[in-house]
């Protein structure tokens, strides 16, 4: 079966977060580098639910009264955006209460905090390659320079694609990824990032 079919499956064809059964795709958790992807990464949700979550300023208050039961769900994918859109409108009032009753495992609730949506705008530190551009956990960047890899005797080529990037969330200057096996922290000055097809 496919991603898709087994999405259709578990969620007997509607939206895992508002129970909308029109124009329905799979929505995948970013980053996937921290356990998203696949099916556990993954949750079929409605062109509006989606819309909202990468649209910040786009979002609905009263549209996200559906998580008072989509919270509840077994699934990772669907409780980690559940969370992150629960803090992102807790100011409203009502999301704060269901936050509060809300339970995510250790791991499940690192990964949820990776969007930095539980953060006031004043603490989210803001990622930015070497022109400028703003990198997101999950993006693709490339090595503008030679760098020597700390602790060994590897140098990371200029040119080098590094993808699904992870942020360090004390210091603006600090992204991890993987060059050829090894995990590395690079600098954001020495960075350029890449567009989606590239």
């Amino acid at each position: 079966m496919s991603l898709l079919e087994d999405l259709q499956k578990r969620s007997g064809n509607q939206c895992e977060l508002c129970a909308a059964t029109d124009n329905l795709s799979i929505y995948e958790v970013k980053p996937t580098l921290t356990g998203g992807g696949g099916v556990d990464g993954s949750l079929l949700a409605c062109e509006t639910c989606v819309t909202q979550i990468n649209n910040p300023e786009e979002t609905n208050a009263n549209h996200w009264r559906c998580l008072n039961d989509s919270m509840w769900s077994e699934f990772r994918a669907v409780k980690v955006v559940a969370w992150r859109m629960l803090s992102r409108l807790r100011n409203e009032g009502w999301p704060k209460d269901l936050l509060d009753m809300m339970y995510l495992e250790d791991d499940d609730l690192r990964f949820a905090k990776e969007s930095g949506d539980h953060l006031d705008e004043s603490e989210k530190i803001i990622h930015r390659d070497a022109n400028g551009a703003i990198l997101q956990a999950g993006d693709s960047v490339v090595l503008i320079k030679d760098l020597k890899v700390k602790g060994s005797s590897m140098v990371a080529k200029q040119g080098t694609a590094v993808r699904r990037i992870s942020l360090d969330h004390e210091n603006a200057k600090y992204i991890e990824g993987k060059v050829g096996p090894t995990q590395i922290v690079i600098i954001t000055d020495y960075v350029k990032k890449m567009a989606e097809k590239e």
